[in-house]
């Protein structure tokens, strides 16, 4: 399955752009679904009168929409987790919850999110197009997954379970209650769907497609992004400019506008053009709503011919090691961070871990086997790649004869 993951900048048009996206892949004869986790987010754009259904729905030939509902899923959970929990708050005395009087916690939309996201995955789609929250917060639910796991992992590794048997004895050597079955199973099946999500994420099928209007907050924005999307191996099939202005006006004032943006998208070309194609979308002097207008936007010269159906490209991993222990005695692991100043760019070694931090942005990355068995003898950001350097530990590598 093809997948672009849409953000951008709050207020940039990132719906209109995938809405038109998902249009030009259906219009193409892929079966596409477009997955909004906004409620408010392209319903009007499609040229519908109510909010998108929960449930995908057809919009027109090819293309399905859909919405994440936090509310739904954050009752559906609870009222799971209170049945589970039942024998507990019997005896506590405690009054069960309706699900009619539950709203959501802060927080339950990222975590809805994914669950569409893994719903999504399993719904034999040729192309998904997800409709993203704005930038920063779209990076955060993409990096969720990985550190639920590494979470999970921590609270409830799953060798422990192994030893059920032996809970009731270990529970009168502790004097404490050992977790239930239940516990370590209700964790084994949330790890279960968050590897689903994050190989959605991580595959190479995958990419990210930014939405930005021209402007100095828009760079600023873009500028923080790319450590963020370095950092946690996102692809970047496109940025996309958008309400891009005409410069053939006869009016000064929108001439003006338009002299500004044509400046701001020469520095975009000169500072993103190699990695990420600019894909201008022209503005329509009104708001887009309906198939038509996204036709019009989604044209060979901007989106069309960058569609979702099309291929990102050869995949291959944004981290990889370098063998020079012949040369230099070293193991050498490049990261590449473009973009990245060395004074924001953080590394530490704990265990089997690297936790890395650039800018506002962090990351806990298992090292590969090999890395484990070596000390890190240091590091450097050159032309915007991190190579942190690894000494094999001569005791851990076996001798050759």
């Amino acid at each position: 399955m093809r997948t672009v993951l849409v953000t951008g900048p709050g207020g940039a048009g990132r719906s209109t752009v995938a809405a038109a996206t998902a249009l030009a892949a259906a219009r193409r004869g892929s079966r596409t679904l477009l997955l909004a986790a906004d409620p408010a987010g392209p319903g009007a754009v499609l040229g519908a009168d109510t909010a998108l259904a929960v449930e995908p729905a057809e919009v027109t030939p090819g293309l399905w929409a859909a919405r994440v509902d936090p509310a739904d899923y954050f009752r559906t959970e609870f009222l799971a987790l209170q049945d589970r929990a039942a024998t507990a708050l019997d005896m506590l005395g405690a009054r069960r919850l309706d699900g009619e009087e539950l709203t959501e916690l802060p927080g339950s939309e990222q975590f809805a999110l994914l669950q569409a996201l893994r719903r999504a995955s399993a719904g034999g789609w040729d192309v998904l197009v997800v409709d993203l929250p704005p930038l920063r917060d779209a990076l955060s639910v993409l990096a969720l997954p990985e550190r639920l796991r590494r979470l999970l992992g921590r609270l409830l590794p799953a060798e422990r379970q192994a030893a059920r048997a032996l809970r009731p004895m270990m529970a009168q050597l502790a004097g404490v209650p050992m977790p239930a079955g239940w516990l370590y199973g209700a964790a084994a099946r949330r790890d279960e769907e968050l590897a689903a999500v994050q190989a959605l994420i991580g595959a190479g099928s995958t990419t990210v497609r930014l939405v930005a209007e021209p402007g100095p907050a828009a760079g600023d924005a873009l500028r923080v992004a790319r450590d963020g999307l370095s950092l946690y191996g996102l692809r970047v099939d496109a940025l996309v400019p958008n309400k891009v202005l005409p410069t053939d006006s006869s009016d000064a004032w929108l001439a003006t506008l338009a002299a500004q943006q044509q400046k701001c998208l020469d520095g975009w070309s000169e500072e993103y053009g190699s990695a990420w194609p600019l894909r201008a979308v022209r503005h329509l002097g009104r708001d887009p709503r309906g198939l038509d207008d996204l036709g019009v936007l989604a044209d060979p010269a901007a989106l069309a011919e960058l569609g979702p159906d099309a291929d990102p490209g050869p995949y291959r991993d944004p981290w990889w090691v370098e063998d020079r222990r012949e040369e230099d005695g070293l193991l050498v692991w490049s990261l590449p961070l473009p973009g990245a100043v060395k004074s924001d760019v953080g590394l530490v070694r704990r265990g089997d871990e690297l936790l890395l931090t650039v800018g506002p942005f962090h990351r806990i990355v298992p090292l590969a086997a090999a890395l484990r068995r070596c000390t890190v003898s240091g590091a450097a950001l050159t032309d915007g790649v991190l190579k942190v350097r690894f000494t094999p530990e001569p005791d851990l590598w076996p001798r050759t004869p």
